[in-house]
């Protein structure tokens, strides 16, 4: 293989897909432990209901059963609460709100969903058997299911322990400034809407494998699932109660999180308990419907933001006032959703001199909500993108140019909530996504489409990220006795294709063959610390900490060879994968180095290194900001609502392009995301509290036919001295981009009929109702 075509900046395909091709991957359902025993969980069918009498009698008598554990069993055992972030700078003096969770609810179901028991058996089958016969006795109650009226008076409190169904109240900004110059704006314009609640959806369902070390005394998790040490380091300190060594957590490869595998859920636990009660390993696989019912949901927020204009068009506030939907309870990072990981990028863009941002957290009988694909920061822009939007048809203006007279253009810059975008070339990267997409022509396209009785509409988006996620990280390289390297890093990949890139920094750096480096992340026994991934943060953070990495294995490359080819340190150079004395011929390969070093253990003199082995760690000092433009064209049959999207045009601004091929495919794989959520994805929930989209028949993801050729770009020309590599993440911005385009598209398209906004997801329905509602309307006048 050409090291060379392996380097930084080729569009490599990922080494990672030949073992996923071609079935030799090891996802948790391929791990065969002996004597491996099987669970099920028995989960409340009522949103709200008090647990009585939970009669077990006949599942224990069951073939195959060989424990069934309710609540008492995890109350009798001491085990704690699950923990949640409760640290946020915003907070009023009331902090957060936290209800007891526990692996297994004993008093009172908060959810359909919930679960109350779990039946371990010698299969799965037997074990789904038993959990069928198990008779509970609930008492149901009253549910809280609508965002809108959760803190009215004559709402019920679903934890009277906290005695509000509100979690926190937070606050960010100068409210008394923003208020004053909306109230002396020449335009204000003030939206209601809300952000859909959605369903994650990997590829791969939830799921775990329980193991116990007796001679250790170890409990260990296999899971499908994304931030291994911080789920180690929050069920040993708060759930089990033990040192942290006493547990270990083990990510096999992962078929997709989206954030959603990033938490501590009540099933990793139980497998793990159960596992050390029995002496053998338990494992739990979700089916789509328990996903759907028990795996944490993103987004939903209900939002009235306004958006003031001076008479020249120019920004002067912005104020934003969110309720956000926790759920039943508090998921592992929940409370930052809506307020760290939001605030960070609202107001996008622009230059806006006043903003003020309010959320009050709540609490409903549904899944609790967490993480989701860009988390917090789609929010932040589908607020400010459909403002401008609405702010260009209120006024007249264009709602191109009216972004253009309000873009970000000195820097650095101080966005009015305090974070400081470092560079970025907001108007350039938006013009050429306009010029790829022939924007120009776009009303020649729209008499065509309104020749055949067709809505044809062109929407923008010009979207703020940050990569967020936890600050630092390491990476290790060590050389094997095999002659091979070891590449060990702190971060965890579920698809993303982390194992090529880092590989190709190898490359570019040290001249190794790809085929010689080995990747191993996702064991807490294996790899002492890591920030996991999310935030978009895995090769700013983890990728810089594989560069530093390899210049620490240069640096000490250099002593070595020195001391070997017998000349200065200062007159050692490094290209290509050998190490030389300049201005000669002399000059030895890494590898070959290594193996000298090896060989001459012991008798090395003092200030030579005995092995190039190295690790070094990237710390945060400074953000970084992904920004990048989505256009968006469709064509509306006014007479079925059906939306077609006709071309879809994408420029990011993602920094130093480490792999062309893989930063494109991030960015379609959230673009899908995105145009789900604007146009088909919607979790729904009766007055009851029961699930109405419990599997995919009921809950739609885009499908081949639902996703239009995508046309992407990259803007390298505003580089970031954030990190080492120049980079600023890609993970999460197509999923931050797409709905507002979207929804900008189809309201343009429906301009002529009055129609200003609709709700996430654009249904055809909903669309053909708007319609039909305009017409009547019309008509009636």
């Amino acid at each position: 293989m050409s090291i060379q075509k392996f380097a930084v900046g080729q569009a490599v395909r990922r080494v990672e897909d030949e073992r996923f091709m071609t079935g030799t991957g090891q996802y948790v359902d391929d791990i065969r432990l002996p004597n491996t025993v099987h669970a099920a969980f028995v989960r409340s069918p009522f949103a709200h209901a008090k647990i009585g009498k939970i009669d077990t009698a006949a599942a224990k008598a069951m073939p195959g059963v060989l424990k069934v554990l309710t609540g008492k069993d995890v109350q009798k055992a001491s085990l704690g609460p699950f923990p949640t972030v409760t640290a946020i700078d915003g907070l009023d003096e009331n902090g957060v709100a936290v209800p007891d969770r526990f692996a297994l609810t004993h008093d009172v179901a908060r959810f359909v969903g919930d679960p109350v028991a779990m039946v371990i058996a010698e299969t799965q089958a037997q074990a789904q058997a038993a959990a069928e016969a198990i008779e509970v006795d609930y008492k149901d109650m009253q549910p809280v299911v609508d965002l809108a009226t959760v803190l009215d008076k004559k709402t019920k409190v679903i934890h009277p322990s906290i005695k509000s169904n509100r979690a926190y109240h937070f606050h960010k900004g100068d409210e008394a400034a923003t208020d004053h110059a909306i109230a002396s704006a020449a335009h204000v314009t003030t939206l209601t809407f809300v952000n859909n609640r959605v369903a994650p959806s990997a590829i791969e369902p939830r799921g775990s494998l329980g193991d116990y070390d007796a001679g250790k005394d170890q409990m260990i998790l296999y899971v499908s699932g994304q931030a291994v040490h911080a789920q180690k380091g929050q069920m040993a300190a708060a759930i089990f109660k033990c040192p942290p060594e006493k547990v270990r957590v083990v990510m096999p490869d992962v078929g997709g999180g989206f954030g959603a595998k990033n938490f501590v859920y009540p099933e990793n636990v139980m497998v793990m308990f159960a596992a050390k009660l029995l002496g053998r390993p338990v494992k739990w696989i979700a089916s789509r419907t328990e996903n759907f019912l028990a795996e944490i949901h993103g987004r939903d927020h209900l939002t009235t933001a306004s958006l003031a204009l001076d008479a020249d068009g120019r920004f002067v506030a912005l104020k934003v006032e969110t309720k956000a939907n926790m759920g039943a309870y508090l998921s592992s990072f929940g409370t930052i959703i809506p307020t760290s990981a939001s605030w960070v990028s609202m107001g996008g863009n622009y230059t806006i001199p006043a903003i003020s941002m309010t959320v009050d957290a709540v609490f409903t009988n549904t899944v609790p909500v967490d993480a989701y694909r860009g988390a917090g920061r789609p929010e932040a822009a589908y607020v400010i993108e459909r403002l401008v939007d609405l702010a260009a048809h209120e006024t007249g203006r264009d709602p191109v140019g009216l972004r253009r007279k309000n873009f970000i253009r000195d820097y650095p810059f101080k966005m009015a909530l305090g974070m400081v975008i470092d560079c970025g070339d907001f108007e350039g990267t938006l013009d050429k996504a306009l010029q790829a997409h022939d924007a120009t022509a776009f009303d020649k396209r729209r008499k065509a489409s309104a020749r055949k009785g067709k809505l044809r509409g062109l929407g923008v988006s010009s979207y703020l990220e940050v990569v967020l996620g936890m600050p630092a990280d390491f990476a290790e390289i060590r050389f094997d006795d095999d002659g091979g390297v070891t590449l060990m890093t702190g971060g965890t990949a579920t698809g993303q294709g982390h194992e090529t890139t880092y590989k190709q920094i190898i490359a570019t750096e040290l001249g190794i063959d790809p085929r010689k480096v080995r990747y191993v992340s996702g064991d807490t026994d294996k790899i002492a610390t890591g920030g996991g991934h999310g935030g978009a943060r895995s090769l700013m953070i983890v990728g810089s900490a594989v560069l530093n990495t390899s210049h620490e294995v240069v640096n000490k490359g250099k002593q070595a060879a020195a001391h070997v080819l017998e000349a200065a340190v200062q007159d050692i150079e490094f290209k290509a994968g050998k190490f030389s004395i300049a201005g000669t011929d002399r000059a030895i390969a890494l590898l070959d180095l290594e193996r000298q070093l090896r060989a001459m253990a012991g008798s090395l003199p003092e200030g030579v290194p005995d092995t190039l082995s190295s690790s070094q760690t990237f710390e945060r000092k400074s953000f970084s900001y992904p920004n990048g433009a989505h256009v968006c064209e469709v064509e509306v049959d006014p007479e079925t609502g059906m939306i077609d999207i006709t071309g879809y045009t994408v420029v990011d601004d993602f920094g130093r392009i480490i792999n062309p091929l893989i930063a494109g495919g991030q960015v379609m794989g959230g673009a899908v995301q995105g145009i789900g959520q604007a146009m088909l994805e919607g979790v729904e929930y009766d007055e009851t509290g029961q699930l109405l989209t419990g599997s995919f028949m009921d809950y739609c993801i885009p499908r081949a036919s639902d996703i239009p050729d995508f046309n992407l770009q990259f803007n390298q020309d505003a580089p970031t001295a954030s990190n080492p590599l120049g980079v600023k993440g890609a993970g999460e911005a197509g999923a931050t981009g797409a709905p507002p385009a979207v929804v900008n598209a189809v309201m343009d398209a429906l301009n002529d009929y009055g129609i200003a906004h609709l709700d996430m997801p654009l249904t055809p329905i909903k669309v053909w109702t708007a319609i039909q509602h305009s017409q009547a309307k019309a008509a009636a006048e």
